[in-house]
């Protein structure tokens, strides 16, 4: 885990005390309108909607299916770009709420959790600009996509509104207080939905006794028509930020020793981040310059590792990489970490992959190095992978997602409890 700062050390607890003071001022605002659920759109709120990174990706992704038969927005509360990453799809109305105040943007937010990522980039004017389009709301579901809008939407948000928190990490990563609010208030959404089994299991104990509908819904594969990769191709493929979540710095030694003796082997490493200067002196002093080169990012990943007949992912903790979606939507064999969490959920059990307990870098060399030496084994599971790939189809977890949906609105028009029971098990554990 990163390192926490002094500053950190020094004024996260303040921070998180007035943050929660002036939360629970909030709370005592009278709401008003309806106080049963009603009718309306689904709104989804990202922090930055024009950037990139897998839950903006998923969020649209989603959007767009759902835009087929619902009525669906797209909230970011802060924008910092002219153009969008990824482009919006037809049919899904996306706004920002930020609005550049002079001086209110320059104050330190008060109702973004001071542990949650997206602290930083919100202010004083986000703040204002999320609690009232959150409390002029009427109606229709919200979907919050990180703790801290979790948090405000459990909240804040109307009687009439259905609320659906969404956690794209496993609970063990998020910071102490921050999880310590999560363990008091996410019994306060109608549903959360998480990723893996693990997470369900994680978030039912917390939420145990809560109203609170803990639901697994894996992220959908976000390709259409993806390229077939080559299973002859003598190269290894890696991708993600340069940094010390993604564990490159135990993929550059283990790949090292399983191509000791297999100099025609390459290790292509896509993404950038703090530790690429660290990762050149690591692959120098290994002598392995001739075999592992870090690529930059790429605007065409998903090519460039059709290009391979292996993807390797060396991560310390994950929440559900999207990138080994894509890997097996490709059909790549995958020889992976079995980090806390998502490989499990997505090629354990033979489904395309090959698990290896977590930092294990010798037990990743070893891994890596049968599945280089074995041609028939990589096409058994290159052909495992695309079988495993049609499970997360946009058909079948927008089925889920419609579901719930369609579930929570008519139990809570019902005044009905909102249990587990019924969703469409359509996505394989």
């Amino acid at each position: 885990m990163a390192r926490v700062s002094r500053r950190r050390r020094l004024l996260g607890p303040l921070a998180v005390a007035v943050h929660r003071a002036v939360l629970r001022a909030l709370e005592t605002l009278p709401r008003r309108g309806r106080t049963t659920p009603a009718p309306g759109p689904v709104r989804f709120v990202l922090a930055h909607a024009w950037g990139m990174g897998g839950t903006i990706r998923t969020t649209l992704t989603m959007a767009r299916h759902l835009a087929s038969s619902r009525d669906v927005e797209v909230i970011s509360v802060i924008r910092r770009r002219d153009e969008p990453f990824f482009p919006f799809p037809p049919g899904v109305r996306v706004s920002a709420l930020e609005a550049r105040h002079p001086i209110l943007s320059r104050l330190p937010s008060l109702l973004i959790h001071p542990e949650d990522y997206a602290y930083p980039s919100c202010n004083l004017q986000t703040d204002l600009a999320f609690v009232r389009w959150l409390r002029s709301l009427e109606g229709g579901a919200v979907v919050t996509t990180r703790p801290a809008f979790n948090l405000l939407a459990a909240r804040l948000a109307p009687p009439s509104v259905v609320t659906i928190g969404q956690e794209h990490q496993h609970l063990g990563i998020h910071r102490p207080r921050l999880a310590e609010d999560i363990r008091r208030h996410y019994g306060r959404l109608d549903a959360l939905t998480v990723l893996t089994t693990q997470d369900e299991r994680d978030y039912r104990d917390v939420l145990a006794g809560a109203r609170t509908r803990v639901e697994r819904v894996p992220n959908p594969v976000p390709l259409t028509d993806p390229p077939a990769a080559d299973p002859d191709a003598t190269l290894v493929v890696a991708a993600g930020r340069l940094n010390l979540q993604k564990g490159f710095d135990l993929l550059v030694p283990a790949f090292a020793a399983a191509t000791r003796d297999r100099p025609d082997w390459r290790l292509h490493i896509y993404g950038s981040g703090p530790e690429r200067a660290r990762l050149e002196q690591q692959i120098d002093e290994l002598g392995a310059g001739d075999r592992i080169t870090l690529m930059g990012r790429s605007d065409r990943l998903v090519d460039a590792m059709a290009e391979a007949s292996v993807f390797a992912l060396s991560s310390r903790w994950e929440g559900f990489p999207m990138v080994l979606l894509e890997a097996i939507a490709i059909g790549l064999p995958v020889v992976s970490f079995d980090c806390p969490t998502g490989p499990r959920d997505i090629v354990g059990d033979g489904h395309g992959g090959v698990l290896v307990p977590a930092e294990d870098v010798d037990g990743l060399a070893a891994a890596l190095g049968a599945l280089i030496g074995d041609p028939a084994r990589r096409r058994a599971l290159a052909e495992a992978s695309r079988r495993r790939a049609a499970d997360f189809e946009l058909a079948a977890v927008g089925a889920r997602v419609e579901g719930l949906l369609a579930q929570l609105t008519a139990r809570e028009r019902a005044g009905g409890p909102l249990g587990s029971d019924g969703l469409d098990e359509r996505v394989e554990r």
